[in-house]
């Protein structure tokens, strides 16, 4: 059975901001710090506001999606931030959640919590395995999970500590992809508790002068969510959770970093940087491009900053006055992260039948001892019930066992399938009981002729007998070639086996024979008489023949949909699709109009042979209007 993918919206991607939560830490002082309070405030669960370090007798507010304060539990920053989005796992979606802020700032205690006090991780698993429990019969689940880190811009595998760096690779679909990453299937929390507590140990931490247990890298937990409907058409829905845990960024005077620790900052910041430089191009509003490449994390983190997740940031910030800077920025980071719109949808596949290749009888009987036990035995099975209930001689005719297996098992389905389905069904006997009369008549006439030539080669023919010997027989190949014509709409009945349980595609095989064999003939009817008009045209130089000033018009009614034409004015073109028309609708949208035709080959998919196919069908057909 074969996969169809199926990126299910109802049409249109709902869009979604970027969820923004502020998590501020107590406030703690050393005995030999000078206690000047604490910079920031909150104001209530969505404002907050920080002394204005220009002028320290003004504030600077801040208003977010929440604001949790230095009293808000591990259960309370669960419930109100990341529980809301867990749900749309379960749906076939995607949804991020991660914590940003500076070193010392409580992104992990956010995050991981402890044994006493759970963090984001434990919880929202827990809640994904609670949701399943829940669900509505009819859907059969599997839970997944995968463990990496960011060290130095290499992606390690956590829930295999011996592996070296991996790549990252985005497929077809633009969906993020880390070939060899380590993926394990649990099926309860307790299961998942047992890898992820000792993976959680192979992350890499280092002691620093603000934090005695500070990540040197960035931590990303996946949840991956299939469920596949019990019955048909077995429709198949993949949702994934990134859990991300980011390192701070370092300020090297104040941490005291050399060494490695040193090079280990700086590819911290480095890619909070282009983090930052992501955010600021997605505000931005231009088309421009985004710099999702420029980093192992970024390309991570494309699908939930711009992409089709539905994602919650939480900021975590500190209080004391030696923070305020780094406080002050992520704040402001957090402003602008706020501003960014996801897409989300659907990710959906759905089971297809595979037509079975139909073969010849001389192919199938080429194949010898390289055909399957099975098949085989079927094909003895057949020989031995034609040998028994007739004498004639060993020349079998088309397999009708077959097409009566396929019509008892085409009528039983009939009987338990929707009755708005029934009329198709009866036209499919009643086509299949025509062949069966005309396969037996052609058996009749095989058989007879079969018998004749084994009397005649018999006897021993005179040198006189023998042209009459050759007349007798020179009809009878020609008859015989002339009913062996429609054996390419009819290689369905040829000694195949049928599965009962695929009636209608066996059928689906005959009318589609059918049409090539018509598309064939009329190819050659084409030959005979050469096409003329626009069709000629196309041949050869089609562009000389035109009138320069027509042909400029045409191109310039193309250049006008493409840049301003709806998806269905899109659609309405020659040779573009659906999925072709929201592509040129999403390059329009990142980069402008097309200045010119050929930046239509700019666009996925848009091969240079596609696009001239596509430039030749729509001048001709905008020149015939």
């Amino acid at each position: 059975m074969a996969q169809r993918v199926a990126q299910s919206d109802g049409g249109n991607k709902k869009a979604t901001r970027v969820r923004v939560a502020v998590r501020l830490r107590p406030y703690m002082s050393k005995p030999d710090e000078k206690d000047e309070g604490p910079c920031v405030r909150g104001l209530d669960s969505q404002n907050l506001e920080i002394v204005n370090w220009r002028n320290a007798t003004e504030t600077v507010k801040y208003h977010f999606d929440a604001f949790h304060g230095e009293q808000t539990t591990q259960q309370e920053v669960f419930l109100s931030s990341v529980k809301p989005i867990l749900p749309h796992i379960l749906k076939g979606q995607n949804a991020s959640v991660f914590a940003y802020g500076p070193t010392g700032a409580g992104k992990t205690h956010t995050m991981m919590g402890s044994s006493e006090q759970p963090g984001v991780i434990p919880r929202a698993v827990r809640e994904v395995f609670n949701l399943v429990k829940t669900e509505d019969e009819g859907w059969d689940y599997s839970i997944g999970m995968s463990y990496l880190e960011i060290y130095n811009e290499k992606v390690l595998d956590l829930l295999s500590p011996n592996s070296q760096d991996l790549p990252i690779r985005e497929d077809r679909d633009r969906n993020i992809l880390i070939p060899g990453l380590t993926h394990m299937t649990i099926s309860s929390f307790s299961e998942f508790d047992k890898h992820f507590v000792p993976a959680s140990l192979n992350r890499t931490t280092a002691s620093t002068k603000l934090n005695q247990r500070s990540s040197r890298s960035h931590a990303v937990l996946l949840i991956k969510v299939v469920r596949t409907q019990r019955i048909l058409p077995h429709r198949q829905q993949t949702g994934k959770l990134y859990l991300v845990d980011l390192a701070g960024s370092e300020d090297n005077r104040r941490t005291g970093n050399q060494g490695i620790r040193l090079k280990e900052s700086g590819a911290i910041n480095l890619s909070l940087f282009t983090l930052s430089k992501v955010v600021d191009s997605l505000n931005s509003g231009t088309a421009v491009r985004v710099p999702y490449r420029d980093s192992k994390l970024t390309r991570l983190l494309q699908d939930s900053l711009g992409g089709s997740a539905h994602s919650v940031m939480i900021t975590n910030i500190a209080p004391e006055y030696k923070y305020y800077f780094d406080t002050f920025s992520a704040l402001n980071f957090a402003a602008k992260s706020k501003l960014i719109v996801n897409k989300p949808f659907t990710r959906e596949t759905m089971a297809v039948p595979t037509l079975p290749v139909k073969r010849g009888r001389d192919d199938h009987d080429a194949q010898g001892s390289g055909t399957q036990p099975q098949k085989k035995r079927q094909k003895e099975e057949r020989k031995t019930e034609q040998d028994s209930s007739s004498p004639s001689t060993h020349i079998h005719s088309p397999s009708e066992p077959s097409v009566m297996d396929r019509l008892i098992a085409l009528e039983k389905l009939m009987m338990s399938c929707q009755e708005k389905d029934r009329l198709g069904m009866l036209k499919d006997v009643a086509q299949s009981r025509k062949e069966i009369q005309e396969l037996k008549e052609k058996q009749k006439e095989f058989e007879s002729k079969a018998m004749l030539f084994s009397r005649l080669g018999g006897e021993k023919a005179s040198a006189k007998q023998e042209p009459a010997f050759k007349n007798n027989i020179a009809p009878l190949q020609r008859k015989q070639l002339t009913a062996s014509k429609p054996n390419k709409q009819q290689a369905v009945v040829q000694p195949l086996q049928v599965s009962q349980l695929q009636p209608l595609q066996q059928l689906a095989v005959v009318k589609k024979q059918s049409v090539c064999v018509k598309r064939k003939e009329r190819k050659l009817s084409d030959q005979v008489e050469p096409p003329d008009g626009k069709e000629n045209i196309m041949e050869s130089g089609w562009e000389s023949q035109l009138d320069n000033s027509m042909l400029e018009q045409s191109r310039q009614k193309i250049l006008q949909v493409l840049n301003t034409g709806s998806l269905k004015e899109l659609k309405g073109l020659q040779q573009i699709g659906d999925k072709k028309a929201k592509l040129i609708l999403g390059w329009r949208e990142i980069h402008g109009h097309f200045t010119k035709l050929e930046d239509l080959g700019k666009v996925e998919g848009m091969t240079e042979k596609r696009f001239s196919t596509f430039m030749k069908a729509n001048i001709l057909s905008a020149m015939g209007k």
